[in-house]
């Protein structure tokens, strides 16, 4: 399995696209391709250069800035009966697996896990190749934090982060919606001062870019949103029950300067 990261409006909203292929097949799948501009010239390469054989778009939930470049991105590529893989509001979309529906991408087994909250039609994107295993988040999981809770209240977001994500392996590696990470570990810091948090505080200072470079196990360690029954954080929200400590942590961030 390869990943690669496509980043889009760089320094506005700092979206990343993902194109997965399956090494053996060439068999791929573009995540989130919401700005063509920035996507198709990347796409166009690829498929003429005989690297992938591009089968379908994938979203992580309905909002412009992951969906929204649906239906120009099949204008652009020609490719009109391209399956839209989502939720059931996303652009043009054409099929929607169930929760915890198996599919597969070549030789890449795809799962989708559903985490509602961020938007109701959030779907995280649980992909293996033999002993390698990743995820899609979206908007639900970033690197440090989470999203806000737009169509969803915190017992959903408890949910999707340490229930369904948390219950995945420990080694399954990251790939976020955003490039948020300087942003939520000043947060997480304000918060929780432990040695991974700091670790990632440093490593967001060095690197532009974050993505994939945490796994399931590191978020449990330096995100404070998996971390709610954590003394130490249940003390800086004033609460104990986890719910009720993911809803303060997330009133404290939308309001953290």
């Amino acid at each position: 399995m390869h990943v690669k990261s496509i980043p889009m409006w760089t320094g506005k909203s700092d979206n990343y696209a993902y194109l997965v292929v399956d090494d053996k097949s060439k068999d791929a799948v573009i995540i989130d391709p919401a700005n063509p501009e920035e996507v198709a010239p990347v796409l166009k390469e690829a498929i003429q250069s005989g690297k992938i054989n591009l089968k379908a778009i994938v979203n992580t939930h309905h909002h412009w800035d992951h969906a929204g470049g649906n239906k120009k991105l099949l204008a652009e590529l020609g490719t009109p009966s391209l399956p839209v893989i989502g939720g059931k509001d996303c652009e043009v979309v054409t099929k929607t697996p169930g929760n915890g529906e198996s599919w597969s991408i070549g030789s890449i087994a795809v799962k989708g896990l559903y985490t509602p909250c961020h938007t109701q039609d959030s779907i995280c994107w649980f992909m293996q190749d033999g002993d390698e295993k990743v995820v899609f988040t979206g908007d639900t999981l970033f690197h440090g934090g989470c999203g806000r809770f737009f169509e969803g209240n915190a017992e959903e977001m408890h949910t999707a982060l340490n229930k369904t994500l948390g219950s995945l392996p420990d080694d399954t590696v990251v790939y976020p919606g955003h490039e948020y990470t300087k942003a939520n570990v000043k947060f997480g810091i304000s918060v929780l001062q432990n040695a991974a948090v700091q670790k990632l505080q440093a490593f967001a200072e060095e690197n532009q870019e974050t993505q994939g470079k945490f796994t399931i196990g590191d978020e449990k360690q330096h995100n404070v949103f998996m971390k709610v029954e954590d003394p130490e954080i249940q003390k800086a929200t004033g609460k104990t029950d986890p719910v009720e400590v993911m809803a303060a942590l997330r009133e404290m961030k939308n309001n953290f300067k």
